[in-house]
């Protein structure tokens, strides 16, 4: 009798599961298509791509197209650029988000906190083309709004910024953090607000000050985000935001040298040698070192913290 009753409740289960599984469909789908799907080409890695010939008949030459990365001159320069851009973005970008949240959390008016969410997360929204035009209106020599407005007035002689790479790094880095903190602000705001408001009252009873319970309190609740956002960046340590590498410094000649990082160093490498399979070669390694990365900090995680802590 048991085996017979489990057909009807395991088929009664699955048709009370269809809404959900109508809902799954379009985002599995899109992951198919967009993610997986796409794998395939990784064979172009690997291949001197001949278009006359096919992907397929196209001549197999192994691990050569990865070495050009390796062999160039600017090899150590753009992976430099790239790991201590990434590295200062996450460090920077993460403090700034989690304070602005914690101040985002302390308003009280409702009206004023959907307004201050709209204001942080708009940069988000924008593109980088017209972020790149933005910081050109600030920074032009003709008719940039710093030389022409506050230098003027403070009678500072104007500065040509798109020559002048010592300056780069700092307005790269807050040009990018300026853009992307309103995203993940809203995801530790979103935290915040879950945390149960009986730990503050408890903390509150045994004499905390504001400063204690954001240390004791909200700061451990939002370890689990802290890790699993921190987690994703780290597997994209070796990517780079193009547009803001190549975009935003107008691709200038004389800052190539602090804004050429891996992605705009293939891109370049694409244009003029027209060669696909360096250029995926390129992804491929991105790849796979940030997913080693992935694997490295998620086990120190769960050496050092745990593994409720960690991400997998």
């Amino acid at each position: 009798m048991k085996v017979r009753s489990a057909k009807p409740n395991k088929w009664l289960r699955f048709y009370r599961c269809i809404p959900l599984y109508l809902m799954f469909l379009p985002g599995a789908l899109y992951l198919l298509m967009d993610k997986y799907i796409p794998m395939s080409g990784l064979i172009i890695a690997f291949k001197k791509v001949n278009w006359r010939k096919g992907i397929l008949a196209s001549d197999w030459v192994g691990f050569s197209n990865f070495t050009y990365l390796f062999k160039t001159k600017d090899a150590f320069n753009i992976t430099r650029n790239t790991l201590l851009y990434n590295l200062c973005f996450i460090v920077l970008g993460t403090v700034i988000a989690i304070t602005i949240a914690i101040l985002l959390n302390e308003i009280t008016s409702k009206l004023f906190k959907q307004v201050y969410q709209t204001i942080i997360l708009m940069p988000y929204l924008i593109s980088i083309v017209v972020v790149s035009y933005l910081v050109f209106a600030m920074l032009s020599s003709e008719s940039g709004f710093i030389n022409n407005t506050i230098f003027k007035a403070l009678g500072i002689n104007p500065i040509s910024w798109y020559t002048e790479p010592k300056y780069w790094p700092f307005i790269l880095v807050i040009v990018h953090i300026w853009k992307v903190f309103g995203y993940d602000c809203i995801l530790y705001y979103a935290t915040l607000v879950g945390i149960d408001h009986g730990y503050y009252e408890a903390a509150v009873i045994d004499g905390a000050n504001r400063w204690q319970q954001i240390v004791h309190v909200t700061l451990p609740s939002l370890l689990p985000t802290i890790i699993t956002l921190t987690l994703m960046s780290i597997g994209k340590i070796f990517y780079s935001d193009f547009g803001l590498f190549y975009q935003v410094p107008m691709d200038s000649g004389p800052l190539l040298d602090i804004t050429s990082t891996i992605d705009t160093y293939v891109y370049r490498a694409l244009i003029t040698l027209n060669d696909y399979g360096r250029s995926s070669a390129a992804g491929v390694y991105q790849s796979v070192v940030g997913f080693i990365l992935v694997l490295c900090a998620n086990l120190a995680v769960k050496k050092i913290g745990g593994e409720e802590n960690a991400l997998f």
